[in-house]
């Protein structure tokens, strides 16, 4: 009987524990699927894939407007510029030639303006330099030159070689001078004196 009733009681115990984890994972999948409906409800995979086919329709758009607003800007500032385009292919010779004078005077204009413009361009490049000379003046930052890189040893080299050819060609030139006759030889006098035959003729 004992027996029993322990059986009876430990399966009563695990009945409740098993419907307890039961009611606790029910809870859990509650809340689990409250939480992503609250969190992610309104967005989902298809609504976010509409929105972006939408962006990207707009965009389009406002480029392709963009585009069509530049065109006419072109076309504007062309017609504005050249003028309106002539009818040449119905025109007779006169009509024909006094569009090609009007043309002729409008490139004479054009050229000139041009002209004055790269006149004027080629002025204010010239003071832009020179007030960036005299910004660097007061800064006191120059220009640095380029130096050129030279071995230590090949100058060194060239004034040893100037020293020996000098010491070559004069030696005497180092020495002092003395002015006194104890050190004259007797013969040099003598030869001074003396001139030699073929120099007298």
């Amino acid at each position: 009987m004992l027996l029993a009733e322990n059986c009876s009681e430990q399966r009563r115990k695990q009945e409740e524990k098993a419907r307890k984890k039961a009611e606790v994972r029910k809870r859990l999948e509650e809340s689990t699927k409250s939480k992503k409906s609250k969190k992610g409800g309104f967005m989902t995979p298809e609504r976010k894939k509409k929105l972006r086919t939408l962006l990207r329709k707009k965009a389009a758009e406002e480029l392709k407007r963009e585009q069509e607003r530049k065109a006419e800007e072109r076309k504007k500032m062309i017609t504005e510029r050249c003028g309106q385009k002539k009818d040449v292919e119905n025109a007779n010779e006169a009509t024909l030639q006094a569009i090609c004078k009007e043309y002729y005077k409008r490139i004479a204009q054009l050229e000139d303006a041009k002209y004055d413009l790269e006149y004027e361009v080629s002025q204010k490049e010239f003071l832009i330099h020179e007030l960036a000379i005299q910004v660097n003046d007061l800064r006191g930052k120059f220009v640095k030159p380029n130096l050129k890189k030279v071995s230590k040893y090949e100058g060194k080299f060239e004034k040893l070689k100037m020293i020996a050819k000098t010491s070559e060609i004069d030696f005497r030139a180092n020495l002092k001078n003395v002015k006194s006759n104890k050190f004259k030889l007797e013969g040099e006098e003598e030869g001074k004196k003396q001139a030699p035959e073929w120099a007298n003729k």
